[in-house]
């Protein structure tokens, strides 16, 4: 999947400074709501992107700790990347549903990840199983991110 747009973008940027953060900018200008939360890519490849939400008060709730909201959309900013480098090229998808488990305070910068296998692409429903973790790596946030995939229309 060289070839994928985003992954192309993420290697050109990624020769920059602050391009983890830059990396979030640019997804955030298709999807404005993503500019709601303090994020940085950490890493991105097929199957397998995160990101990281810096704790910040904006991002807090009435106890100190981070918005479990705020979480969730770092977890679907990183299941947006891993859909967009996963994905073969015939196939599109939308999002369908979220199920999420609050398992922790989230007391620190929170780290989401969202992974898939290359054989779950194919038309129908396709869970992304996303986790958030702490700065101590206990999980937050557990669940899946239901996207629903088809065939792409014949041009």
């Amino acid at each position: 999947m060289s070839d994928n747009y985003l992954l192309k973008i993420h290697n050109k940027v990624k020769k920059l400074p602050m391009s983890d953060w830059l990396m979030v900018k640019i997804i955030a200008n298709k999807a404005p709501y993503f500019k709601t939360i303090p994020a940085k890519l950490v890493d991105l490849r097929p199957h397998h992107a995160s990101i990281k939400i810096t704790k910040k008060r904006k991002v807090e709730n009435h106890i100190g700790t981070m918005h479990v909201i705020a979480i969730c959309n770092g977890l679907e900013i990183a299941m947006g990347m891993v859909a967009e480098v996963s994905i073969p090229k015939h196939l599109r998808w939308i999002p369908k549903g979220m199920s999420l488990d609050y398992t922790a305070k989230a007391g620190s910068d929170i780290r989401c990840v969202a992974e898939t296998k290359p054989e779950d692409w194919k038309p129908g429903d396709l869970d992304v199983a996303v986790t958030a973790y702490d700065d101590n790596d206990v999980v937050v946030v557990k669940g899946v991110i239901k996207l629903w995939v088809s065939e792409k229309p014949a041009k």
